[in-house]
């Protein structure tokens, strides 16, 4: 529904629920996601508690608001990048330059599991889309290359990778793909590289060149 289709009112509902996730974004960069708490975000807004709840029915749905607009925003910018025929060393600088604009937002996704809170199906179908550029990025493996242990569980219809339309191979290398991106940006983020004066974009590169 395009913002002029949609009466004052609405308009307004979603204008309220922008504001609170930006004072909750606020909240999870100075105490972490576990302090987030509608009753100071409302404070903060000079409203009350229970006309807050009006917009929010709770923490969770705060969350899953949260969580869903980060995931939204990484595969968007994964798919923009696949769609102007990225490789995968580019794809892996892109989630990087992704994470670091705004770590909190990358943490949320990927850091420590909020104690309590169980995100709902759509989630993980955002997060799938996510997966399909992956996939697409790192397809087509060198020819003649010998199958792994790994990638022979693949293809026997092991786990969730039954349901992955994509070689073994394929799934092999997305998912090393991932990890290794994931690997390094949790050691950046965390401030493990600064004492060693690395760079690490170019350990990123490396890693996933060495795929």
């Amino acid at each position: 529904m395009t913002d002029s289709a949609r009466s004052p009112r609405e308009r307004y509902r979603e204008q309220v629920r922008e504001e609170v996730k930006r004072h909750a974004w606020a909240q999870i960069a100075s105490a972490g996601v576990t302090a987030l708490s509608l009753n100071a975000i409302a404070k903060e807004m000079g409203m009350s508690g229970p006309a807050l709840y009006r917009y929010f029915a709770g923490r969770d749905e705060l969350i899953t608001a949260l969580i869903r607009d980060a995931y939204r925003g990484l595969a968007d910018t994964a798919r923009a990048a696949a769609d102007r025929g990225t490789t995968a060393v580019a794809l892996a600088g892109v989630i990087r330059g992704w994470a670091l604009e705004d770590p909190h937002r990358y943490l949320l996704i990927y850091g420590t599991p909020v104690p309590g809170y169980h995100a709902p199906d759509d989630i993980t179908a955002i997060s799938d889309e996510l997966l399909a550029v992956l996939l697409e990025v790192c397809a087509d493996p060198p020819a003649g290359e010998a199958e792994s242990p790994f990638e022979a569980e693949l293809g026997s219809g092991h786990g969730w990778a039954a349901a992955v339309p994509a070689s073994p191979a394929t799934v092999h290398r997305a998912l090393s793909f991932w990890t290794r991106v994931q690997g390094v940006l949790s050691l950046e983020l965390a401030g493990h590289f600064a004492p060693m004066g690395i760079d690490p974009g170019l350990l990123l590169a490396e890693e996933v060149a060495a795929l």
